[in-house]
C-alpha cells in the first residue's frame, strides 16, 4: 500500500497513543482501552485485514457483518470517485432528488415484495429504525388512532443505539447509558432461543410458544396501544440467535389479528447473509409493513442505509400526510446511491448470495463440527451466520457467570492466532465476507476450534 501522508511512518505504539488522546471509539470501556490500546488496521484485501504490526486476520465478521464482497473492490472505489467529480453531493429537501437515488429505490422495491412501494434514505442502520419507528407514529396519527403509541421488541434485540432505537433494542446497557428516556413507551418480549429459554420443547413447538408471548404482551397492554413489533429475522448482537421455522408465521397472523404493524430489520441479515436477497425470503416472511436495511446495501463502501414501507403506509402518508417533518443532510446521497447500485449489480452478476447457498451446507458442517467440544453447548447456523455457545456444564446447560467474561477470552486467543471471531457474551459469533471460499471457511474453522482449545486450557489452569 502506498504511503499516504507524514504519519504512515508512525509505529503502533505512537498510534495508540494518538488514539487514545483523541478518538472516542463506540460501544467501549475507554479505561480499559487506555491500558490495552487498540488494534490499529492498515489495509485489507478479500476476508484478510492486516495491522500496523503486519499480522494478517481473517475477518471472520465482515466488519460488523458488513463488508459483504470483502475489501479491495476497485469497482467499487472507481464508481464512488465518478460519482464524487460528477455530482458530490445533492440534498433531498426541498423537492429536490438525483439519479443515483432514484435508481437506487427503483431496484430496491423490485428486490422486495410488491407491497415494498417507497423508500426513505438514511446514513445508518439507527436512523432506518428510526425512521420506521417514526412511519408507524405518523400512520397510526393520521389514521385516527394517536392512541397506537407503544412499541414492542425482543430481549436483546438490537436496532440501534440513538435513544429511541437504543430504547427499542433490548440490552439493557445501552438502555443505563441513555436513562430511562429510551424506556418511554416500549414493550420487550423473549428472545425465541430455543437453547436457553426451551421447557423440554422441541424446537419447532418451542416456536409456536416464543411467537405466543408476543400475543400475551399485546393483550396485556391492550392491541389499541401498540404501534408496532420490532424484530430481526435472526437476531445478530444479541447472540446469533435463529428461531425456529414455526416462528415467523405464528407472528405475522399475531400482528394481523390484532392489527399491529410488523416491522422487519434486515439491517445485518440483508444482502444475501442467509443464500437469499433477505432472511425475511429465508424465513417466508411475506406480511410485513416496514424494512430496515443497512451494512450490505454498500458492503460498508460507503455508509448507506434504507426504511422501505408498505403501499399500506405510503398511500396514507401521502394522501393525508401533509409534510413529513423527517430526514438528514446525507438523506439520498448521491455517491452512496451509486455505490450501492454497483455493489448490488456486483453480487448479482458475480453469483454471490449463490454462492452462499451453495457453501451454506459446508459452513454448517464446521459449525456442527465444533459441537463436541468441551466448551460448547449449543450450536446454529444459517447462510454464513453462526453462534457457538461456551458453556461450563454441557449436561446441565449451565452458562458460565458473566464476569468469568470466558467469550472475551475466546475472542482474544482467536485474534492471537489471525482470526477475528465476535464474542456476544458467552456466543461466539461468525459472519464472514460473503465471497468467503471453501478452503478459507477451512483455515477459519481451524482457527475457531484452536481458540476454543485454548480457552478451555486457560479455563483448566485457573480453576
Amino acid at each position: 500500500m502506498a504511503e499516504t501522508g507524514p504519519q504512515s511512518s508512525r509505529s503502533t505504539a505512537q498510534w495508540q497513543r494518538a488514539d487514545n488522546a483523541h478518538y472516542l471509539h463506540p460501544f467501549t470501556d475507554y479505561k480499559a482501552l487506555r491500558a490495552e490500546g487498540a488494534r490499529v488496521q492498515e489495509r485489507a484485501q478479500g476476508i484478510y485485514v492486516w495491522d500496523t504490526d503486519g499480522r494478517r486476520i481473517i475477518d471472520g465478521l465482515a466488519g460488523l457483518g458488513c463488508v459483504a464482497l470483502g475489501y479491495g473492490r476497485v469497482e467499487l472505489a472507481r464508481v464512488a470517485a465518478r460519482e464524487m467529480e460528477r455530482l458530490s453531493f445533492c440534498q433531498s429537501f426541498f423537492r429536490t432528488s438525483n439519479r443515483a437515488a432514484i435508481e437506487l429505490a427503483e431496484r430496491l422495491v423490485s428486490l422486495t415484495p410488491k407491497h415494498l412501494t417507497h423508500v426513505f434514505f438514511a446514513s445508518s442502520g439507527s436512523e432506518a429504525n428510526e425512521t420506521c419507528m417514526k412511519l408507524a407514529r405518523r400512520h397510526w396519527d393520521l389514521m385516527g388512532k394517536p392512541e397506537k403509541r407503544i412499541f414492542i421488541a425482543r430481549a436483546n434485540a438490537y436496532h440501534g443505539s440513538t435513544i429511541a432505537t437504543g430504547g427499542l433494542s433490548g440490552i439493557p446497557d445501552i438502555h443505563a447509558c441513555a436513562g430511562s428516556l429510551t424506556l418511554a413507551q416500549l414493550e420487550h418480549i423473549e428472545a425465541p432461543y430455543w437453547y436457553r429459554h426451551s421447557n423440554g420443547e422441541d424446537a419447532e413447538a418451542f416456536g409456536v410458544t416464543a411467537a405466543g408471548w408476543l400475543e400475551e404482551k399485546i393483550l396485556a397492554v391492550g392491541a389499541e396501544h401498540v404501534a408496532a413489533f420490532f424484530a430481526e429475522p435472526i437476531q445478530g448482537a444479541g447472540g446469533a440467535i435463529i428461531p425456529p421455522r414455526s416462528y415467523w408465521p405464528e407472528i405475522q397472523r399475531i400482528c394481523r389479528k390484532y392489527d399491529v404493524l410488523l416491522a422487519v430489520d434486515e439491517v445485518v441479515s440483508g444482502f444475501g447473509r442467509t443464500g437469499r436477497w433477505f432472511a425475511s425470503d429465508y424465513f417466508g416472511i411475506s406480511d410485513f409493513d416496514l424494512m430496515a436495511v443497512a451494512k450490505g446495501i454498500t458492503s460498508a463502501y460507503f455508509p448507506l442505509s434504507a426504511a422501505l414501507a408498505s403501499n399500506r403506509l405510503a398511500d396514507v402518508l401521502i394522501d393525508k400526510g401533509g409534510e413529513f417533518y423527517h430526514g438528514f443532510t446525507n438523506s439520498g446521497h448521491p455517491v452512496g446511491c451509486a455505490v450501492a447500485l454497483e455493489n448490488l449489480r456486483l453480487l448479482e452478476e458475480e453469483r454471490v448470495i449463490e454462492h452462499v447457498a451453495e457453501l451454506a451446507p459446508l459452513f454448517a458442517d464446521h459449525v456442527l463440527s465444533l459441537a463436541d467440544h468441551a466448551l460448547v453447548g449449543d450450536v446454529r447456523a444459517c447462510g454464513f451466520f453462526a453462534g457457538i455457545q461456551l458453556v461450563r456444564d454441557k449436561a446441565k446447560r449451565e452458562f458460565f457467570p458473566e464476569e468469568a467474561l470466558v467469550g472475551d477470552h475466546c475472542s482474544r486467543a482467536a485474534l492471537e492466532r489471525g482470526l477475528a471471531l465476535r464474542s456476544i457474551g458467552d456466543t461466539m459469533a461468525l459472519m464472514p465476507p460473503l465471497i468467503i471460499s471453501a478452503p478459507e471457511l477451512d483455515e477459519m474453522f481451524a482457527l475457531t476450534r484452536a481458540a476454543l482449545d485454548a480457552t478451555a486450557e486457560a479455563i483448566l489452569v485457573a480453576q
